[in-house]
C-alpha cells in the first residue's frame, strides 16, 4: 500500500515524531511517502534527521522528504495533517497581555476569550491558503486532519469556505477518559466505555460505564473528591461537574476560560486554581510554561536521534486519532473515536452549523458520526454561547470586518463578564494594531484602529499587578518545592 501524507507545521518536533511513529505502527503503511513542510527550514532539517534515522533503525522502505515549499508537499497527498501556530509565541504573547490589561485573565487563550479569537484571526487566513492548495495540487478526494487551535474556529473555517473534506482532532476526550478511569479505580481506561459530546474543549462525558455498570452523577462526584491530587487540582471542575452533573473533558485551567463566572475577579481565581502546574489555572500559564520551554528540542534533540536508532514498538502506540483513522480508511479495520465535524444534526441541541465534538465510527465508507444525542440543557447553553462567538469570529476573519471581530469578542462569555463596550472596542483596536503583520485581512482597518487608540479614553487598569498579587508566582513555588524536598 502507497500513499502520500503532507504534514504543515512539522518543525513542531516532538508531535511530528508521536504521528509519524503511529503511522508506521500500521504494517500496511511501511512504504508510504511523509512529506514535511514547515516555514522553520531548521526545525525542518532536525526533523527530517529523526525521522530518516527511524527508518533506517526499522529498515524499512519509508520515504520522507522536507521542504518549505508547502505546495510542493502537498502534490498528491492524500491526506493532509495541519498543527501550525501562526505568529509563535510574538503573537501569542499579545493574546494573554493585552486582554490582562482589560481584566480578562486568561490561563490559557486558544480556543475562545480574547486570546483564542484573536488567534483565530490569524490562523484562518493561512488555513484557506492550505485549502486552496489542497483543491489545486492534492489528491483527488484529499481528507484534511486539522490538529491546530483554535479547533473549531479552523475546522468551522476549512469546510465552510475552504470546501475542503476536513476532521478536527484533538486529545481532550482521551486524556479526561484517563482521569476517570483513575478515580473510579479502574485497572485500564479500558474497563471505561463513554459517549462524550459537545464541542471542543466543551465535551461532556453523557454516558459513563465502568465494566458495563452505570456511573452516575454522585458517585463520580465523590470519587473525584476523595482523590488526593485531582481533588485540588481540579477544583473548577468538580464544582461543574456539582452543578451540571455531567463531568467536562478540558482542564481546570482551559474550562475556567470558556465560563463567565470563575475568572473575572482576582480575588476569585485563587479559589478555584491549582499552582502545582499552569495547566491547573495559572495566570498565562501556558505561555510561561511555553516561553520557558522554546527551545526543548534543540537541547534534546541529541535525544531524540538517539532514541530513533531503536525498533519502533506498536505496544507503544499514542492514542493520538490520526494513525487510527487513517488505518480505518485505507484497511476497512473499524475505528471509534470523538471527532470535530460540522454537527448537520448529530446533537440535536445544538445549531447545525456548528462544529462539534461527538462519537464516531471510521471505516472504509469514512468518518460515521453517532447521531441523536442530546446534551444536558445546562451543558448545552454553554455551548451555544461560544458557538455563536465562534461563528461571528470565523465570519469577521474571513471578511475582515473589525466591527464583527469587536462584536465577537464583546459576546465572549468571559469578557462579558469583565468589560465595558468602550473597553472591548478599545482592547481590540489594540490587539489587531499589535498583531498587524498576522492579520493581512485588518490590513484596511488598522489605520482606523490607531487613530482611535491616540484618542483613547479608556483607561487600562493594574489587573496583571493584582493577579501576581493574588497568585503565587512559579518561582515562589519553586523555591517550596525545593524547601520540602532538602527538608525530607
Amino acid at each position: 500500500m502507497s500513499f502520500k501524507i503532507a504534514i504543515i507545521g512539522a518543525g513542531s518536533v516532538g508531535f511530528t515524531k508521536k504521528l509519524f511513529t503511529d503511522i508506521l505502527c500500521v504494517p500496511e503503511f511501511q512504504d508510504i511517502e511523509f512529506a514535511l513542510t514547515d516555514i522553520s527550514e531548521h526545525n525542518l532539517g532536525m526533523i527530517r534527521e529523526i525521522l530518516e534515522q527511524i527508518v533506517k533503525s526499522n529498515n524499512l522502505p519509508t520515504k520522507v522528504t522536507a521542504t518549505t515549499d508547502r505546495r510542493r508537499a502537498l502534490e498528491g497527498a492524500r491526506y493532509i495533517i495541519s498543527c501550525v501556530r501562526v505568529g509563535g509565541l510574538e503573537a501569542y504573547a499579545d493574546d494573554i497581555r493585552i486582554p490582562l490589561k482589560y481584566g480578562i485573565d486568561q490561563c490559557v487563550g486558544d480556543t475562545i476569550c480574547a486570546g483564542g479569537i484573536l488567534y483565530g484571526q490569524r490562523n484562518i487566513p493561512v488555513i484557506l491558503d492550505f485549502c486552496k492548495d489542497i483543491r489545486e495540487v492534492a489528491a483527488p478526494g484529499a481528507k484534511f486532519l486539522n490538529y491546530a487551535n483554535p479547533m473549531a474556529m479552523n475546522t468551522w473555517a476549512a469546510i465552510e469556505y475552504g470546501k475542503v473534506d476536513t476532521i478536527g482532532l484533538c486529545h481532550g476526550v482521551q486524556h479526561g477518559a484517563e482521569q476517570i478511569a483513575e478515580v473510579l479505580g479502574a485497572s485500564s481506561v479500558k474497563e471505561l466505555d463513554y459517549v462524550c459530546s459537545g464541542i471542543n474543549h466543551q465535551t461532556w462525558f453523557v454516558d459513563l460505564r465502568l465494566n458495563g455498570r452505570k456511573i452516575g452523577k454522585d458517585e463520580l462526584i465523590a470519587a473525584f473528591e476523595a482523590h488526593p491530587v485531582y481533588s485540588q487540582q481540579e477544583k473548577l471542575r468538580i464544582d461543574v461537574l456539582k452543578r451540571f452533573g455531567v463531568y467536562s473533558t478540558e482542564s481546570n485551567g482551559h474550562l475556567s476560560e470558556y465560563l463567565p463566572w470563575y475568572r473575572k475577579r482576582p480575588d476569585e481565581i485563587t479559589r478555584w486554581i491549582d499552582m502545582s502546574d499552569w495547566i491547573h489555572g495559572e495566570t498565562g500559564g501556558y505561555l510561561r510554561y511555553s516561553t520557558e520551554t522554546r527551545n526543548w528540542f534543540e537541547t534534546e534533540f541529541p535525544q531524540f536521534l538517539e532514541q530513533a536508532k531503536k525498533p519502533i514498538d506498536p505496544a507503544r502506540r499514542s492514542n493520538e486519532h490520526a494513525s487510527h483513522i487513517l488505518e480505518a480508511l485505507e484497511t476497512g479495520r473499524v475505528y471509534r473515536g470523538h471527532f470535530n465535524v460540522k454537527n448537520t444534526g448529530v446533537i440535536t441541541n445544538l445549531p447545525t452549523d456548528a462544529i462539534i465534538e461527538s462519537p464516531g465510527f471510521v471505516d472504509r465508507f469514512g468518518i460515521n458520526m453517532v447521531s441523536g444525542i442530546t446534551l444536558p440543557e445546562a451543558s448545552a447553553a454553554t455551548c451555544i454561547a461560544s458557538i455563536n462567538v465562534q461563528r461571528m469570529s470565523v465570519h469577521a476573519a474571513v471578511t475582515g470586518n473589525i466591527d464583527l471581530l469587536k462584536l465577537a469578542v464583546l459576546h465572549d462569555p468571559l469578557v462579558g463578564a469583565v468589560c465595558t463596550p468602550e473597553e472591548v472596542w478599545q482592547m481590540v483596536d489594540e490587539m489587531v494594531v499589535a498583531q498587524a503583520r498576522w492579520l493581512p485581512q485588518y490590513a484596511d482597518a488598522v489605520p482606523g484602529a490607531q487613530e482611535r487608540l491616540s484618542k483613547a479614553k479608556v483607561k487600562t487598569r493594574d489587573w496583571a499587578g493584582a493577579a501576581r498579587r493574588q497568585v503565587r508566582s512559579i518561582e515562589e513555588l519553586r523555591a517550596e518545592k525545593a524547601a520540602l524536598k532538602a527538608t525530607g
